[in-house]
């Protein structure tokens, strides 16, 4: 009897859009008739029947040390010995190697078949490419995919803070057309508390937490033993292999930022398997996917800094210097994030525009100056 094909039909079973008889003989190598016999077989007691094993009363023992510290199979037997364990140590290397691979499996399959279920999120951090200028830019690249149709969202951004995020995956959702409904992220500080969190239990950042409710999603994080699916792994890859090729192709950030969006569109264009395209099969996942959230819902999350009106020259003044923003926005109110020696402005929470900060002494700044010292000087004089 094969228990792994048993111990996942028994609980999909009954789940009727989750199962997916090709999908599960694909995985565990065998044939579809292996996997209609367990689903159409009629002596349930006969597929239900448990077998009872010197391991019994020690297996919540074995998982509390596999999940939550790490233990290795040796180390475990060892200490269950000590508390009564007869057994072997195969059986117990057997049934910790089972377990691992059966918590793989249950995240994999409902991600791998169910449309508008779930997204990944994962970050490029720290990528390095020279412009035409030598210039070495430092950026991290966003990327958010959805399961079933396997279509990218892929962004440039200078930081991975928690307010980047956000605006991230509303960007994510506004090009997917809705809101998956779960998303899974690794253990990145910005998702998680870290300080509540142990190695089993995953404690989610409350300010974050609440982000998800109002946008509308599920937050989930990568399970034990279980990296980020491979697929999703290999299009990092693939991304930054393209990127590489673009050193000394461009000169600005605006540039390669440009170059980045490009990129995007071939990716989601490009055949999966040589069978379909991701940009066609979204139209599939779209049916399933939840609405936007309105502006009112989530505009907490976006409207934490000052509103900078834009002038009738398409500029706006901070911190007494102009920046030039696309003049589509005259007379409306941006917001400005500032990062390092960046900044960032935003309409709503679209980025449209980026600038290096000056640090120069503004015209403003030099007749304040000059007055100030005028005065200093006419009060020695008195």
């Amino acid at each position: 009897m094969r228990k792994d094909i048993l111990n996942t039909i028994l609980e999909l079973k009954g789940v009727k859009n989750l199962i997916n008889k090709s999908e599960i003989a694909r995985r565990f190598g065998c044939s579809i008739n292996t996997v209609n016999k367990y689903l159409n077989a009629q002596d349930n007691d006969k597929i239900n029947r448990k077998y009872s094993s010197k391991l019994d009363n020690f297996k919540g023992i074995v998982i509390e040390k596999t999940d939550d510290f790490s233990a290795n199979a040796k180390s475990i037997y060892n200490f269950i010995k000590d508390k009564g364990y007869t057994g072997s140590y195969s059986t117990v290397a057997h049934f910790i190697q089972t377990h691992k691979q059966e918590e793989q499996n249950k995240a994999t399959m409902r991600f791998e078949t169910t449309p508008g279920f779930q997204a990944q999120v994962d970050w490029k951090e720290n990528f390095k490419i020279i412009n035409k200028d030598g210039k070495i830019f430092e950026i991290n690249i966003f990327l958010m995919i959805l399961g079933y149709s396997r279509y990218k969202y892929i962004e440039l951004t200078l930081d991975r803070t928690q307010d980047t995020l956000f605006e991230c995956i509303m960007h994510a959702c506004k090009a997917f057309g809705g809101v998956p409904h779960e998303v899974l992220f690794d253990n990145m500080a910005t998702v998680i508390d870290r300080l509540a969190s142990t190695y089993r239990t995953i404690v989610i950042n409350k300010k974050f937490a609440q982000f998800a409710k109002d946008i509308g999603f599920v937050v989930n994080t990568c399970r034990p033993y279980r990296p980020q699916t491979k697929g999703k792994v290999e299009c990092v890859a693939k991304l930054m292999d393209r990127l590489r090729v673009y050193n000394k192709e461009f000169t600005t950030i605006e540039e390669l930022d440009d170059i980045v969006n490009k990129l995007m569109i071939e990716i989601n264009n490009e055949d999966i398997n040589f069978v379909e395209k991701p940009v066609d099969r979204l139209k599939e996942e779209q049916k399933y996917l939840s609405s936007l959230p309105s502006i009112d819902c989530i505009s907490q999350y976006f409207h934490q800094n000052k509103g900078y009106r834009v002038s009738k020259e398409s500029m706006i003044t901070y911190k007494k210097h102009k920046y030039s923003v696309p003049i589509k926005y005259i007379g409306e109110y941006l917001t400005i994030s500032e990062n390092e020696d960046t900044l960032n402005i935003y309409y709503t929470t679209d980025l449209v525009a980026c600038h290096k900060i000056s640090r120069k002494i503004s015209q403003l700044q030099k007749r304040t100056c000059r007055t100030n010292i005028k005065i200093r000087c006419s009060k020695r004089g008195k």
